[in-house]
């Protein structure tokens, strides 16, 4: 578990709970057992950066005509070689007179170098191409935030919620382990830890709109944002059916080995709403769309898992220790496939619960894990 040497800062409302449970020397209130579930996704693939169309890839600046080879500046004709001046004729009745010698010829004009052709310009270098691919890498987490009027109000936190009495009483059909291979993930008893895994599947569809089910084992359905759909999740939402009716009337089973268990949180003692929440964490299925319908929450968002943990660490997104510990541990695996391996091998039974430390001498009050 990743755990911050410092702790992690107190909201004020959460310090004043703490001082007031200690001045009054309550009793800790029992913890109602719950479920809380991670959806996770694959990260929208980055453009490739958009490959800078290589910078547009000059157009030869354009090929220059060779400057049009200049036609060899033309070659001078020579500067024609001129007629040997003529060769004036020895004066003819002066036999002393020296011949006057032939004029030695104009040497010839050379001709002109041809000017150097003008190099076309070289094409701009393109960028290289971005060479990041988040594809089958790249993760993001699923968010909501908790309306005020509710306990933890406004912190951001996962799909989540207390067990329901239908969720230990119902038998829906079943696929993936069974209720006593949970119970031993868990440190439950079996008709627990079947509670505990059917809460968790029916509070992220009444919160998200995902529903971990399908017609039989090795299917799950597709896309249930419908309006039959978002009738039948209002009324499971309402209490007027159970999840495990929901399902058989929809010839449904629940797909318990799309959840992975994580870990277990238990609130610190002075809250007067305490969970022992049981973690899980489920790819979103194929098909289907997360969706703001939860009346428990007034914003939603999907976000790289340390992304959200830097946004809250800026002041940007609140969130208690057990969301911030969360994203931290999930971030560590690195792609989807690290989640789940790492959850293969995770203690989800043993609780953590954070506790309030008050710093001496005015201090900032801390939670530290235990």
């Amino acid at each position: 578990m990743t755990i911050d040497r410092d702790g992690f800062p107190a909201p004020p409302a959460l310090v004043e709970h703490a001082r007031r449970f200690r001045a009054e020397g309550a009793v800790p209130a029992v913890p109602r057992v719950a479920a809380t579930v991670l959806l996770l996704r694959p990260a929208p693939t980055v453009p490739a950066a958009p490959t800078v169309p290589a910078a547009p890839t000059v157009p030869a600046a354009p090929t220059v005509p060779a400057a049009p080879t200049v036609p060899a500046a033309p070659t001078v004709p020579a500067a024609p070689t001129v007629p040997a001046a003529p060769t004036v004729p020895a004066a003819p009745a002066d036999p002393a007179a020296p011949a006057d010698p032939a004029a030695p010829a104009a040497p010839a004009d050379p001709a002109a170098p041809a000017a150097p052709a003008d190099p076309a310009d070289p094409a701009a270098p393109a960028d290289p191409a971005d060479s990041r691919s988040v594809a089958g890498v790249g993760f993001e987490v699923y968010l909501i935030r908790r309306v005020a009027a509710m306990a933890f109000g406004g912190m951001y936190a996962f799909p989540g919620g207390g067990v329901d009495p239908s969720d230990s009483q119902a038998h829906p059909g079943w696929a993936g382990p069974g209720p006593e291979e949970w119970g031993a993930r868990l440190g439950l008893t079996a008709q627990a830890a079947q509670a505990v895994v059917c809460a968790a599947a029916r509070e992220v569809f009444e919160e998200a709109g995902v529903l971990l089910a399908g017609p039989d084992a090795g299917t799950v359905v597709g896309d249930v944002s419908g309006d039959d759909w978002e009738a039948a999740r209002v009324a499971l939402e309402r209490h007027e059916v159970g999840f495990a009716d929901l399902l058989a009337q929809r010839g449904l089973t629940l797909r318990s080995d799309l959840l992975l268990p994580w870990s277990r949180w238990i609130t610190p003692e002075f809250e007067p709403r305490r969970f022992d929440t049981y973690f899980f964490v489920a790819l979103l299925p194929a098909g289907q769309r997360t969706r703001d319908v939860s009346r428990e929450a007034d914003r939603v968002l999907w976000a790289r898992p340390a992304d959200a943990r830097d946004r809250a660490a800026a002041g940007e997104l609140t969130m208690l220790p057990p969301t911030l510990v969360t994203l931290d541990e999930v971030a560590a695996c690195g792609d989807l496939a690290g989640v789940a391996r790492a959850a293969r091998s995770r203690d989800a039974a043993s609780p953590v619960t954070p506790r309030l430390e008050f710093a001496p001498e005015g201090g900032e009050p801390r939670f530290l894990l235990r």
